[in-house]
């Protein structure tokens, strides 16, 4: 598992700065495979698709 915000691996650091900020903003990290995601956001929420792993929404 990687943190869909910094890329990085979930087990090997701290990452309360991360789970903050995303209360705020989109998934940039496939938690996955930690591919870049395609994000769109708009006024209604935003969608982040990972070409391996599909889309998610909020």
């Amino acid at each position: 598992m990687y943190c869909d915000r910094c890329g990085f691996p979930k087990d090997n650091s701290d990452h309360g700065f991360c789970e903050a900020a995303r209360k705020l903003e989109p998934p940039r990290y496939c938690t996955h495979c930690r591919r870049r995601m395609k994000v769109q956001v708009v006024p209604a929420g935003w969608t982040a698709t990972c070409v391996e792993h599909g889309t998610v929404t909020a």
